[in-house]
């Protein structure tokens, strides 16, 4: 009682009050019922627990692993006031079926401590996958991926195919762009010149193989009759500009960028070898016009949603694979535990970005985007998933303070304003203070209706 409640359309003092695990009310001066417990959250923001769209809590990557798990992934989102994520699974094996890789996760997930969803993903495209798709959006999996390189990803024939049968279906399709060719030619040539220097890793991935993966990928779409499209983890001007374009145009395009887009520049890997593997992620980090160009793409509604790509490999792990060679480090950094409060203190308190916004790059936008009615907002009949968050409380980011399993945080150091102080899921309290409350099963899984734009 008696915080400011923030939702994507509104910000008015009003108390909130909670039944059977769903928002009842959001009224001012609300009697507490007779037994009800009452939290008191002057001076405090009340806001939707925030929904990360793009995660990787459980994903091996050829020999390793990454260091979270559900329990210990689901931890860290919560103390960082997310209480639902959307998982992307890793490649499963050769020729396996759409459903193989979801219900491998879905069973790995029964230790899960807060809500989840599971995006599908394109590893090949054929006849079966196609008969597949239709049951997969109607069983609650209406967002796919593909990846424009890598071993796993689609041809332009079968990625134009999978996107008019996804659309067809009432899915989404998510799409890594980054141009293979562009890719692995630069990998190939630095491999052999410049396999030590970590700044090789930036090189091989530079901005036009992004710019250029998304222009294919729009024009792939409106091939196939204007299939709606979701580009994720966004990292530079130019691939924004393409993304501008289309929806001048009138397609339906969407995109999502990542705080470690915002936040860091290619100057980390200008360093120590072995610190710069902290910063191995695709694509990288690029340089401050980028990270300029994404502001401006936020404040202009030109990016859709702030997710973290979160990705733990622990920075010993990087270290034990890479052995002096940078292309042999496995990418990604964990980022799900600072999201929300990097984004308010960097974006809000530095930038003016409003609460609204904030809140619906975080938590609004993608339950809209994905099918999760019931997440996201603060509204009479929503899920009771409630974060009390502290404006003025200050915290400096360091590995050590994190409740991560992951051993570095790539913004180490940094200190920021605003944290999350209470944090419920369905009603119950998960969070209080520095106590987790949560038992690995409470988390339940999500399945989320099909795309509606």
């Amino acid at each position: 009682m008696g915080g400011l409640v923030v939702t994507a359309e509104a910000e008015a003092k009003a108390d909130v009050l909670v039944r059977d695990g769903l928002i009842a009310a959001v009224v001012t001066g609300i009697s507490p019922p007779e037994g009800a417990e009452v939290i008191d959250a002057q001076g405090c923001l009340v806001i939707p627990g925030g929904v990360d769209a793009h995660t990787h809590l459980d994903l091996t990557v050829a020999r390793a692993h990454v260091s979270d798990g559900w329990a210990a992934g689901g931890r860290a989102a919560a103390f960082g006031g997310t209480t639902t994520v959307i998982e992307h699974p890793g490649f499963g094996p050769a020729g396996c079926s759409l459903f193989h890789q979801l219900n491998t996760y879905r069973q790995n997930a029964a230790e899960a401590v807060i809500d989840y969803g599971l995006h599908g993903v394109f590893q090949h495209w054929n006849e079966r996958v196609a008969a597949e798709l239709p049951q997969a959006v109607s069983a609650g999996f209406p967002s796919f991926k593909t990846y424009m390189t890598y071993d796993g990803r689609l041809a332009d024939e079968d990625f134009l195919a999978a996107l008019k049968a996804l659309g067809q279906a009432g899915g989404l399709m998510t799409v890594h762009a980054e141009n293979h060719a562009v890719v692995s030619h630069l990998a190939a040539q630095l491999k052999r010149s410049a396999p030590h220097l970590a700044a090789s890793h930036p090189q091989s991935r530079p901005d036009y193989a992004e710019a250029l993966a998304i222009e294919t990928a729009i024009a792939l779409a409106r091939a196939a009759g204007d299939a709606p499209l979701y580009i994720v983890h966004l990292s530079t001007a130019k691939g924004l500009e393409a993304v501008r374009a289309a929806r001048r145009a009138g397609q339906p395009v969407w995109a999502e960028t990542c705080p470690q887009y915002l936040l860091l520049t290619d100057v980390c890997y200008d360093g120590d070898f072995d610190e710069a593997l902290k910063y191995v992620m695709a694509p990288p980090p690029r340089k401050k016009a980028d990270v300029e160009g994404l502001w401006e793409g936020l404040a202009d509604g030109s990016i859709d949603v702030v997710a973290t790509d979160h990705c733990s490999f622990s920075w010993r792990t990087k270290k034990e694979l890479a052995g002096g060679n940078i292309f042999n480090c496995p990418g990604g950094v964990p980022g799900v535990e600072t999201r929300l409060a990097l984004l308010y203190s960097e974006g809000v308190v530095k930038r003016g970005m409003s609460l609204r916004r904030w809140i619906d790059l975080s938590a609004t936008a993608p339950a809209r985007l994905f099918g999760l009615p019931g997440k996201g907002d603060i509204k009479v009949g929503a899920e009771a998933d409630l974060v009390i968050f502290d404006p003025q409380a200050e915290q400096k980011i360091t590995a050590a303070s994190l409740r991560q399993a992951a051993d570095y945080t790539p913004f180490e150091g940094l200190t920021v304003r605003g944290r999350a102080r209470t944090v419920f899921l369905r009603g119950r309290k998960i969070v209080d203070g520095e106590d987790f409350l949560a038992a690995p099963g409470q988390g339940k899984f999500m399945a989320r209706r099909p795309f509606s734009a």
